[in-house]
């Protein structure tokens, strides 16, 4: 369901009201991926989430917690999942702020390092097909945006970053619902030329790429850049809801300073633990992504001699663009208890984004496409 027609149904359930302030009533707020009713069964291939199980450690970890100690506050700064983030993307602690979820991170973010309308007419820049929740930040934080289009193809030019006026960059690179990626050379020249200005580098998807670029290793050089990380995807804890940034010391600081203006514990101790266990544990996501790698390979490949088009794919998704009707067969995969995400808005109402499920779920995918094209 697109935003706007979630919207429009709530408008007919109820009349906004008049206790709540201009910005609520008249947001568009980001809608989630259809989730299943509890005992429904159903192959969830909508929302980016990995199939396979987390880390036996975090089975370990899971046992071994002292439920006692869900009594006091969790360590403000995450500081066992700190070291553990700093050891996997090989930085200093330093270098390190934790959330709960990448979307907290990314809003926190938002707050500390772009500028509101009224203190400068600067906008935000990032692409016009992205992560949804990038403007609705900006609407929600009152900044202003502008959004760069992308090339026909979906590719991310950053030329189209550097002369333009801002006061900062979002982008995912991977893209998302895209799924294309950009080197770290052309990341590094968008960060290069707006010295003044923080360039947020959203990795969500990251693990995915087969020859895995990141961004983090710029940090080092450059003072602006912001790289923020997910444990939802590669590390199959979607559930837990962590997130982290890796930036230098200052921009970490401005993090800090933000979150303890509103909630200096967003990281329960559970979390903690889980996500601990997970970074440490990088054989089990080596073996994890390098799965979902060969069968998304496989699932093009499969899906292309089906008459599909797509531009390439470094995410844990295929954006797929089908030789039939595009919302019917959403709908017709969706009767047959296949969720797959349909994004109803020019351009992008002509694909499919499906995440990368198991071999098994994918063959079952592809049977049913059979039948509809």
């Amino acid at each position: 369901m697109s935003r706007r027609c979630r919207k429009s149904q709530i408008r007919g359930l109820i009349e906004l009201s008049k206790y709540w302030n201009k910005l609520i009533n008249d947001i568009e707020p980001y809608v989630a991926g259809e989730q299943p009713k509890p005992g429904q069964k159903v192959i969830k291939l909508n929302t980016n989430e990995n199939p396979y199980p987390p880390s036996p450690k975090v089975k370990e970890a899971l046992e071994k917690f002292d439920l006692a100690d869900l009594r006091l506050y969790p360590d403000t700064n995450s500081t066992d999942v700190m070291k553990a983030a700093a050891m996997f993307d090989g930085v200093s602690g330093k270098n390190i702020f934790c959330g709960n979820g990448s979307d907290e991170v990314l809003a926190i973010a938002f707050q500390t390092f772009f500028e509101k309308k009224a203190l400068t007419g600067l906008p935000v820049l990032m692409p016009d097909y992205s992560y949804s929740f990038y403007p609705v930040f900006s609407e929600f934080y009152d900044i202003r945006r502008k959004t760069i289009a992308l090339k026909d193809d979906f590719r991310l030019n950053p030329d189209d970053y550097i002369g333009v006026p801002n006061c900062g960059i979002v982008f995912a690179n991977p893209n998302a619902p895209t799924s294309r990626a950009i080197a770290v050379s052309d990341v590094e020249r968008i960060v290069k030329a707006n010295p003044d200005s923080v360039v947020i580098v959203d990795e969500a998807y990251v693990a995915f790429e087969k020859d895995y670029e990141s961004a983090v290793s710029l940090i080092g050089k450059y003072g602006n850049v912001c790289v923020i990380r997910t444990l939802s995807k590669a590390f199959s804890l979607a559930g837990i809801r962590l997130g982290y940034a890796v930036a230098s010391e200052e921009l970490i600081e401005g993090l800090r300073r933000a979150r303890d203006s509103f909630n200096s514990y967003p990281v329960d101790r559970l979390a903690q633990k889980v996500a601990e266990a997970a970074l440490l544990d990088t054989g089990y996501y080596n073996e994890t992504r390098a799965k979902i790698i060969a069968t998304r390979e496989r699932v093009i490949k499969e899906l292309e001699g089906l008459g599909f088009t797509m531009p390439p794919s470094s995410a844990n998704f295929v954006f797929a663009k089908p030789p039939v009707d595009c919302g019917k067969l959403y709908e017709n995969l969706r009767t047959k208890g296949i969720l797959v995400r349909y994004f109803n808005k020019p351009v992008l109402n002509e694909y499919l984004r499906i995440t990368i499920g198991t071999d098994e779920e994918m063959d079952a995918l592809i049977s049913a496409i059979r039948q509809e094209v």
